[in-house]
């Protein structure tokens, strides 16, 4: 039996992760893993594939989702939004602008390791990436792949990261406004890997405001204290307590493969439950809406 059977945290060539979204499917059913969620980095391009190889799996639930990056001063936060309406025009338009920011944003970063030394070429970063949206992790690879660097960690720790030399501001997001954006495309909003989030406890309450419904407690790599700790801060504001592996396929990047972590499967329901409520209410909202238009037409 796996360690955990639910996985709401994984990436996949569509952005930074290494397997296809097919592979990544496959490699979840062999490990065990009966409910998981997609949720690449600004985009949801991976979907289609892994859905259709999920409907040769009947014992693998498979959901929506996308992470999105966002500021703090001197810091950021990654909002997950599981169960998104992904197909929907408005959300995809959106999803295609921070994409382009984060192509800009990593030709000004191999830009700046060109100038400190460290050059690495656009077009092997693009070779790497294929046809996923470019980000620091592909960067990394270049310069594994240069020799400047033994692991994409490294790379983080001494290049790419927010202290790092080579590091570039991206266009501004904030966590609300994530949230925010989730909710209009009928998800559930839930916190990625709080540890991450420099004065987590202080800002809690401002992304609760903002309609925040789940935060990550059971992650790779966090000791028992710790998702002790994560637990009581997120029944404290009334969270539910989510979680995954945050695979990526990645050399060298604190690993573990999907069936190692997750949150129960009674946290997945109640994440279900809500994201088919506010789907039911969306679709009341909307039959309101066309009722009224249709009265005063």
């Amino acid at each position: 039996m796996p360690l955990a059977e639910v996985d709401l945290h994984l990436h996949t060539t569509a952005s930074d992760g290494r397997l296809t979204p097919r592979q990544l499917v496959q490699l979840l059913v062999k490990n065990g893993v009966r409910y998981a969620a997609i949720t690449d980095h600004d985009t949801t391009a991976g979907l289609a594939e892994a859905f259709d190889e999920a409907r040769l799996h009947p014992s693998l639930t498979l959901v929506p989702g996308v992470e999105f990056s966002c500021d703090l001063p001197g810091g950021e936060v990654h909002l997950l939004g599981l169960f998104i309406d992904y197909q929907d025009p408005a959300l995809q338009q959106q999803l295609e602008h921070a994409r382009d920011d984060r192509e800009g944003r990593a030709k000004r970063i191999v830009e700046k390791l060109r100038e400190i030394g460290f050059p690495v070429e656009w077009e092997q970063v693009i070779r790497i990436a294929g046809d996923a949206s470019i980000g620091r992790p592909h960067i990394a690879l270049a310069m594994m792949e240069r020799g400047y660097v033994t692991t994409t960690d490294e790379a983080f720790e001494r290049f790419l990261g927010r202290n790092g030399p080579a590091y570039t501001d991206r266009e501004k997001l904030t966590a609300e406004e994530a949230i925010q954006r989730v909710l209009k495309y009928r998800g559930v909003p839930v916190l990625a890997h709080p540890t991450f989030t420099v004065g987590v406890e202080r800002l809690l309450p401002g992304m609760c405001a903002a309609g925040l419904a789940g935060m990550e407690v059971f992650y790779k790599g966090y000791a028992p204290d710790t998702v002790g700790w994560l637990l009581a801060l997120a029944r404290r504001n009334n969270l539910l307590p989510s979680g995954g592996s945050d695979y990526h396929a990645l050399p060298g990047h604190g690993e573990v493969l999907p069936g190692t972590v997750g949150p129960p499967v009674a946290v997945f329901r109640q994440l279900e439950a809500l994201a088919a409520k506010r789907r039911e209410n969306a679709g009341r909202a909307a039959a309101l809406g066309k009722l009224l238009g249709n009265l005063f037409a």
